[in-house]
C-alpha cells in the first residue's frame, strides 16, 4: 500500500499543473531558472485593435500585485511571451522601444546601446512560438528566441526599464498590464 501512494504521489509530480489559461495558452504554476524557483504572478492577452496579439506571464520568485515592486525588486523573474499571429521583427522591435520610450525617456540615452543590441537579437515570430526574457540578478536580462539564440544585456536598469514596457506607468496593454500582476 505504501508503494502505491508512493508511486501516486511520485506521478502527479512528473504531470505539470496549469496555473492558468488564456486565449488557450496555458502555463504552469512554477518553473525554476538557475535553480531558482518561480511562480506564475499572473497573465494575460496582448491585443491590439480586435487582434489578438500574443499571451505574456510573469514569473517571479516573490509573487506581487504591485508593478512598481515587481520591476524594481532585485529578483530572477521572466516573462514567457506566446505568439497568437505572426510577427515581423519590425513590429516587435517598434513596440519595445515604443514601450521604452514611454516608461524610460530619461534614461534613454544610457540605456540606447545596450537596447540597440538587445532588438537586434529580436526575431520574426511565428504563431504559437514562444519568447521567453528572463533577469538574473548579477548577470542580466537575457532574451531568449525559439531558434535557441540567446543574448544576455547587462545592468538592473536595463531590466527596470524592459519590464516597464508591461508593467510600467505606460504600459504596452492595461488590461495585459492588470492580468500580470494577477489582478
Amino acid at each position: 500500500m505504501k508503494r502505491l501512494i508512493l508511486l501516486a504521489s511520485l506521478l502527479a509530480m512528473a504531470i505539470p499543473t496549469f496555473a492558468r489559461e488564456v486565449s488557450g495558452v496555458k502555463m504552469v504554476d512554477t518553473i525554476t531558472v538557475n535553480g531558482k524557483q518561480l511562480s506564475l504572478n499572473g497573465m494575460g492577452l496582448r491585443s491590439k485593435a480586435m487582434f489578438k496579439v500574443y499571451v505574456a506571464g510573469l514569473y517571479a520568485e516573490k509573487i506581487s500585485r504591485n508593478a512598481t515592486e515587481v520591476i524594481s525588486s532585485d529578483q530572477t523573474k521572466q516573462v514567457r511571451l506566446v505568439m497568437l499571429r505572426d510577427l515581423s521583427k519590425s513590429k516587435i522591435s517598434q513596440a519595445v522601444l515604443e514601450g521604452f520610450a514611454s516608461n524610460s525617456k530619461a534614461q534613454m540615452p544610457k540605456l540606447k546601446q545596450r537596447l540597440d543590441q538587445f532588438i537586434a537579437q529580436i526575431p520574426t515570430m511565428k504563431e504559437g512560438e514562444h519568447l521567453v526574457i528572463t533577469y538574473n540578478p548579477g548577470k542580466g536580462t537575457t532574451l531568449a528566441s525559439p531558434a535557441g539564440e540567446r543574448i544576455t544585456v547587462p545592468g538592473k536598469d536595463f531590466a527596470d526599464a524592459l519590464f516597464s514596457v508591461w508593467l510600467g506607468a505606460k504600459p504596452v496593454d492595461g488590461k495585459l498590464k492588470q492580468g500580470m500582476l494577477g489582478a
